[in-house]
């Protein structure tokens, strides 16, 4: 469950980027907070960027993920793939901790219920599953990028 504070730091998340809605669900306790029914401003992608001297939370410098490239050429997921989508606003990490190893990589096995990464999200570690068996097609954020309730982080071929 989420306390008073972490809920009000959400919703003030929703009126900060003028989101429609936002949904965490946690250990059984689901919260929708929904922004106003305004039209939020169209914004450009965010492209990746690399700011000399930044730092992640965890302490790990940006990188760009091995799949970046294909993300820009707007083809989408591939055919038949399975999109598991981020459930919440947060930031985006491969790896438990800077030096380790990432969950996993471009055609790696999964099983339902595996971790896939974590999103970080008011400093609130959140272990990613996959909902489904198959093979990893495409990781679309880099190590560390922000990724928004409901972006696309993984296609998987189910198997």
């Amino acid at each position: 469950m989420l306390t008073f504070e972490q809920i009000k730091e959400l919703a003030d998340l929703v009126a900060e980027r003028r989101l429609g809605v936002l949904e965490v669900e946690r250990s059984g306790f689901r919260l929708r907070i929904e922004g106003r029914s305004e039209p939020a401003p169209a914004a450009p992608p965010a492209a990746p960027s690399a700011t000399a001297g930044s730092a992640s939370p965890q302490g790990a410098p940006p990188e760009a993920s091995p799949t970046a490239a294909s993300e820009g050429e707007g083809d989408g997921p591939p055919a038949g793939a399975h999109v598991l989508n981020s459930p919440i606003v947060g930031t985006f990490y491969r790896a438990p901790s800077p030096d380790a190893q990432p969950f996993v990589e471009v055609g790696a096995r999964v099983k339902a219920g595996q971790v896939l990464c974590i999103v970080e999200a008011m400093k609130l570690m959140n272990e990613i599953e996959s909902d489904v068996d198959g093979e990893v097609l495409e990781i679309y954020p880099g190590n560390s990028e922000p990724v928004e309730f409901g972006e696309p982080l993984f296609a998987i071929r189910q198997t």
